[in-house]
Protein backbone atom coordinates (compact mmCIF):
# COMPACT_ATOMS: atom_id res chain seq x y z
CA UNK A 1 0.00 0.00 0.00
CA UNK A 2 1.46 3.64 -0.92
CA UNK A 3 1.19 5.59 1.91
CA UNK A 4 2.23 9.42 1.92
CA UNK A 5 3.66 11.65 4.86
CA UNK A 6 6.46 14.18 5.02
CA UNK A 7 9.95 13.07 6.27
CA UNK A 8 12.30 16.02 7.15
CA UNK A 9 10.24 18.32 5.07
CA UNK A 10 10.32 16.32 1.83
CA UNK A 11 7.27 14.62 0.94
CA UNK A 12 7.54 10.99 0.42
CA UNK A 13 5.48 7.92 -0.57
CA UNK A 14 6.73 4.55 0.77
CA UNK A 15 5.18 1.33 -0.22
CA UNK A 16 4.47 -0.35 2.56
CA UNK A 17 2.20 -2.62 4.91
CA UNK A 18 0.32 -0.07 7.17
CA UNK A 19 1.43 -2.24 10.29
CA UNK A 20 4.87 -1.79 9.23
CA UNK A 21 7.02 0.60 11.63
CA UNK A 22 7.82 3.88 11.08
CA UNK A 23 10.96 3.06 12.40
CA UNK A 24 11.54 0.47 9.68
CA UNK A 25 10.06 2.55 6.85
CA UNK A 26 12.64 5.31 7.72
CA UNK A 27 15.56 3.67 8.14
CA UNK A 28 15.06 0.55 5.71
CA UNK A 29 13.09 1.99 2.86
CA UNK A 30 14.41 5.95 3.11
CA UNK A 31 17.59 4.96 4.24
CA UNK A 32 17.63 7.12 7.48
CA UNK A 33 20.03 6.40 9.86
CA UNK A 34 19.30 9.17 12.61
CA UNK A 35 16.39 7.26 14.46
CA UNK A 36 18.02 4.04 15.79
CA UNK A 37 16.35 0.74 16.92
CA UNK A 38 17.23 0.37 20.66
CA UNK A 39 14.53 -2.30 22.36
CA UNK A 40 11.39 -2.26 20.09
CA UNK A 41 8.87 -1.98 22.61
CA UNK A 42 9.20 1.78 22.93
CA UNK A 43 11.02 1.65 26.39
CA UNK A 44 14.49 3.47 25.22
CA UNK A 45 13.99 6.24 23.11
CA UNK A 46 16.64 5.80 20.88
CA UNK A 47 13.98 5.52 18.07
CA UNK A 48 12.24 9.24 19.05
CA UNK A 49 11.10 11.18 16.48
CA UNK A 50 8.68 13.98 16.00
CA UNK A 51 5.46 13.91 14.39
CA UNK A 52 3.28 17.11 13.64
CA UNK A 53 6.50 18.41 16.49
CA UNK A 54 5.37 16.42 18.83
CA UNK A 55 7.69 12.82 20.16
CA UNK A 56 7.09 9.16 19.04
CA UNK A 57 8.05 6.69 19.23
CA UNK A 58 8.78 5.03 15.92
CA UNK A 59 9.25 1.30 16.94
CA UNK A 60 5.80 0.77 17.70
CA UNK A 61 4.07 3.63 15.50
CA UNK A 62 2.86 1.93 12.31
CA UNK A 63 3.13 3.91 9.09
CA UNK A 64 -0.22 4.22 8.42
CA UNK A 65 -0.70 6.44 11.79
CA UNK A 66 1.55 8.99 10.39
CA UNK A 67 -0.01 9.10 6.21
CA UNK A 68 -0.36 12.74 5.46
CA UNK A 69 1.47 13.79 8.60
CA UNK A 70 4.88 15.69 8.91
CA UNK A 71 7.79 13.63 10.71
CA UNK A 72 11.12 14.94 11.27
CA UNK A 73 14.04 12.76 12.12
CA UNK A 74 17.60 14.32 14.02
CA UNK A 75 19.03 15.28 10.50
CA UNK A 76 16.06 17.16 10.04
CA UNK A 77 16.08 19.01 13.07
CA UNK A 78 19.03 21.57 11.54
CA UNK A 79 21.88 21.49 9.64
CA UNK A 80 25.51 21.93 10.07
CA UNK A 81 26.04 25.45 9.04
CA UNK A 82 22.75 25.97 10.76
CA UNK A 83 21.99 23.38 13.75
CA UNK A 84 19.17 23.71 16.07
CA UNK A 85 19.54 25.20 19.44
CA UNK A 86 19.68 21.83 21.43
CA UNK A 87 22.22 20.34 18.61
CA UNK A 88 24.51 23.14 19.34
CA UNK A 89 24.16 23.06 23.09
CA UNK A 90 24.97 19.20 22.55
CA UNK A 91 28.13 20.08 21.19
CA UNK A 92 28.96 22.87 23.50
CA UNK A 93 28.10 20.49 26.59
CA UNK A 94 30.15 17.60 24.69
CA UNK A 95 27.23 15.69 25.51
CA UNK A 96 27.82 12.26 23.20
CA UNK A 97 29.27 9.54 24.49
CA UNK A 98 28.22 6.64 22.70
CA UNK A 99 25.78 9.02 20.41
CA UNK A 100 23.21 6.16 20.27
CA UNK A 101 20.54 7.17 22.05
CA UNK A 102 20.89 10.92 21.31
CA UNK A 103 18.77 11.03 18.46
CA UNK A 104 15.74 10.09 20.92
CA UNK A 105 17.18 12.77 23.37
CA UNK A 106 17.60 15.77 21.18
CA UNK A 107 14.00 15.00 19.15
CA UNK A 108 12.52 14.83 23.05
CA UNK A 109 14.60 17.87 24.37
CA UNK A 110 13.34 19.80 21.01
CA UNK A 111 9.76 19.11 21.41
CA UNK A 112 9.75 20.42 24.71
CA UNK A 113 11.56 23.78 24.34
CA UNK A 114 9.31 24.39 21.58
CA UNK A 115 6.13 23.65 24.16
CA UNK A 116 8.40 25.26 26.49
CA UNK A 117 10.98 27.57 25.78
CA UNK A 118 12.36 28.10 29.45
CA UNK A 119 11.19 24.73 30.95
CA UNK A 120 12.06 24.03 34.57
CA UNK A 121 14.11 21.26 35.86
CA UNK A 122 11.35 18.73 37.11
CA UNK A 123 9.43 19.55 33.49
CA UNK A 124 12.89 18.68 31.35
CA UNK A 125 13.35 15.08 33.43
CA UNK A 126 9.36 14.57 33.28
CA UNK A 127 9.74 14.88 29.54
CA UNK A 128 12.70 12.51 29.66
CA UNK A 129 11.03 9.70 31.71
CA UNK A 130 11.15 6.42 30.02
CA UNK A 131 14.30 7.84 27.67
CA UNK A 132 17.67 6.00 28.23
CA UNK A 133 21.44 6.26 28.25
CA UNK A 134 23.73 3.91 29.04
CA UNK A 135 26.90 6.03 28.82
CA UNK A 136 25.27 8.39 32.01
CA UNK A 137 25.41 11.44 30.01
CA UNK A 138 22.51 12.50 31.82
CA UNK A 139 24.02 15.36 33.66
CA UNK A 140 25.11 17.13 30.50
CA UNK A 141 21.73 16.19 28.85
CA UNK A 142 19.83 18.80 31.74
CA UNK A 143 23.01 21.19 30.87
CA UNK A 144 22.27 21.26 27.19
CA UNK A 145 18.79 21.40 27.46
CA UNK A 146 19.47 24.39 29.84
CA UNK A 147 21.99 25.74 27.56
CA UNK A 148 19.57 25.51 24.25
CA UNK A 149 17.14 27.23 26.40
CA UNK A 150 18.92 30.53 26.83
CA UNK A 151 20.37 30.60 23.58
CA UNK A 152 16.40 30.92 22.58
CA UNK A 153 15.44 33.35 24.88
Amino acid sequence: MAISLTVDGRKQSVDADPSTPLLYVLRDELKLDSPHFGCGLAQCGACTVQVDGKPVRSCVTPTSAVAGKSVTTLAGLGTPSKPHPIQAAYIEEQVPQCGYCISGWMMTAAALLKEKPKPTDAEIRDAFKGLKCRCGTHLAILRAVKRAAAMTA
